[in-house]
């Protein structure tokens, strides 16, 4: 590994060390554990990834998520690599001279993700979600930094404040070339193994082998259970790299998104070319997260609040499947088994993630929660409706939080489907989707309040889109 600059050898106490924790044995503190579960960016560090604009991007992740071991041959950049109290970076300056820091153990984070986005090549071409700065600066790219107490006004300021990199700046010279490539990596202490193999084949062949392989990509989920419940996987599987989940194409027939791309590398490679998919992005956890977090995991957890499968079922998404002895596709639909469950068989890992074109003209994700960004939805519901003179042709809706998996609301699409889009429709159709799932009281919402936000949300995409769809109340 490379750190700051400096070739860094790796070798941690155990295969389940955080790169946070590797780094701070090493001497540079000033990144922080504050929640241990991705949350609250003292940890932030930025690593060299491929880019979509330039060879390489600077990322900021959560180092309190990410295993020491799976950055085996990357390159590392913590707050003291950026700049010196003699010579601080851009970043620092302008966080120092607008008030931005005062207790400072969430600085070190904050500077780490503003200088992600400080070098981001297109930063001046993109303007995400309407909070841009006048320098370009997207403010997003700092949620899941949490600061509390200076205030984020300040921050603010100093993120809007930055300019451009000096022709003389190293990292900025440095995304002109490529991204390194991951190391083959196995490493075993305790009696516990972390495996990078270099070629998907070897991956399967390596699952056929250890059927009871934790497999490891993004880490966002394993992390936080590493961290928080003190879960040790005897065999571990990294995956994120390999160039064979990381392809994404478009044909006339559909978009294949590889298992293994981060939702941002989706995001900015689609360029809202999957409109609901555009919806999801800015409300699935923090950008931070979405640096990490992959398609393929929010799947293989299996978690019934994922926010990625109602989307994906409302797309009639597929799930593609590779083997040691072969390949197989599944509709998501018929994906979940049960809690935390599915389909997926030993020695099977998930490649890919199908969306079939052409796309629903009416489309529409809405996430209820308590916060409106960065929090775990009480309910997620997505819309793919294709509307043709007036009638519901076809009706596709994904539903997340109302049942041991994510579903299919078929009852209500059936209601829909050839029928008139209006407001008795509608209204119809919104009593029948608030009786889909079997929602439970919990600590983010009762039963019944889930149920009623389930109609809600048909109503408010009709609200949104009667004009659009040619349609009079």
């Amino acid at each position: 590994m490379t750190v700051n600059g400096k070739a860094t050898p790796i070798s941690p106490t155990a295969t389940h060390t955080t790169l946070l924790d590797f780094l701070r044995e090493h001497g540079l503190t000033g990144a922080k554990e504050g929640c241990a579960e991705g949350e609250c960016g003292a940890c932030s560090v930025l690593v060299a990834r491929p880019g979509t604009v330039e060879p390489t991007e600077w990322v900021a992740i959560n180092a309190c998520l990410t295993p020491a071991l799976a950055l085996d041959g990357q390159e590392v950049v913590t707050a003291e690599g950026l700049g010196t109290a003699a010579a601080p970076h851009p970043v620092q300056r302008e966080m120092a001279v607008r008030g931005g820091s005062q207790c400072g153990y969430c600085t070190p984070g904050f500077v780490c993700s503003m200088a992600a986005e400080y070098y981001r090549p297109d930063r001046h071409e993109t303007c995400a979600h309407g909070e841009t700065g006048p320098n370009g600066f997207d403010l997003h790219a700092l949620s899941g930094n949490l600061c509390r107490c200076t205030g984020y006004r300040p921050i603010r300021d100093a993120a809007f404040a930055v300019g451009e990199p000096a022709a003389d700046d190293l990292l900025a010279r440095r995304l002109a070339s490529d991204a390194p490539e991951p190391a083959a990596t196995d490493f075993s202490s305790g009696g516990r193994s972390f495996v990078r193999p270099a070629t998907l084949a070897e991956a399967l062949r390596l699952l056929r082998d250890h059927p009871d392989a934790t497999v490891l990509a993004g880490s966002t989920d394993l992390g936080v259970e590493a961290n928080l419940r003190g879960q040790r996987a005897e065999y571990t599987l990294a995956v994120d790299r390999l160039p064979e989940l990381r392809e994404l194409t478009i044909d006339a027939d559909g978009i294949e998104l590889g298992a293994a791309l981060t939702l941002t590398e989706i995001e900015r490679r689609l360029a809202g070319r999957v409109p609901l998919l555009s919806e999801l992005f800015p409300q699935f956890a923090s950008r931070l997260i979405r640096n990490a977090a992959t398609l393929g995991g929010n799947l293989g957890t299996g978690s019934p609040i994922g926010d990625a499968p109602p989307v994906l079922l409302a797309l009639e998404a597929s799930v593609v499947f590779a083997a040691a002895d072969g390949a197989r596709e599944v509709e998501l639909a018929d994906y979940f088994t049960g809690y935390r469950s599915s389909v997926r068989r030993p020695g099977e890992l998930i490649r890919s993630v199908r969306i079939p074109l052409p796309l629903a003209p009416v489309a529409g994700f809405h996430k209820i929660a308590k916060r409106r960004f960065d929090d775990i939805s009480s309910v997620a519901v997505a819309f793919a409706i294709d509307i043709e003179d007036g009638m519901v042709r076809k009706a596709r809706i994904g539903v997340g939080g109302v049942a041991a998996t994510p579903v299919r609301a078929y009852a209500t699409e059936a209601v829909l489907e050839e029928r008139p889009w209006t407001e008795s429709t509608v209204a119809e159709a919104a009593r029948v989707l608030s009786g889909e799932g079997t929602p439970l009281d919990d600590h983010r919402a009762s039963a019944r309040y889930r149920s009623a936000m389930l109609g809600e949300s048909l109503r408010k995409l009709f609200a949104e889109n009667t004009e659009t769809a040619g349609v009079l109340r």
